[in-house]
Order: structure tokens, then C-alpha cells, then sequence
């Protein structure tokens, strides 16, 4: 099964832009993403179309499985 940390967040134009991270750690905490997601927000790090990430929305992982068929 595959895993993915996402990290929304809203951006000045009032949209919701996501930053993923794949095999995020088990142990990750709330407290701890939520720290990274205001540490992101703070610095300003990163720029979407709509502007700025300016607060956030949600955290979740989301945990997908692929079962593959057979490959060609």
C-alpha cells in the first residue's frame, strides 16, 4: 500500500493548493505537520497560480493499493 502526506493549504486568491509527499513517516504527528505546514506558510516558500499560500486547511494521508493486472 502506498502512502502520501497531503498538505492543503488556501492561497491568496482564496483556492486550495496541495503539496504531497510520498512514504511519509509512520510516526508522523499532527503537532509536527502542523508545524511544517506554518513553517511553509511563513517563509513563503512556494508560489501557486493563485498567489501565495496564505492559510491552512487540512492535513491527511491518503493510502492507496495498486493491484496490477500484469504488465506488458
Amino acid at each position: 500500500m502506498t502512502e502520501t502526506l497531503q498538505m492543503i493549504f488556501e492561497n491568496t486568491e482564496g483556492r486550495n493548493s496541495t503539496i504531497s509527499v510520498a512514504d511519509p513517516n509512520s510516526e508522523l504527528t499532527p503537532i509536527e505537520v502542523e508545524a511544517v505546514m506554518d513553517s511553509i506558510i511563513s517563509r513563503n516558500v512556494f508560489d501557486t497560480t493563485g498567489g501565495e499560500l496564505v492559510a491552512k486547511v487540512r492535513a491527511q494521508i491518503v493510502s492507496r493499493a495498486v493491484n496490477v493486472l500484469g504488465e506488458f
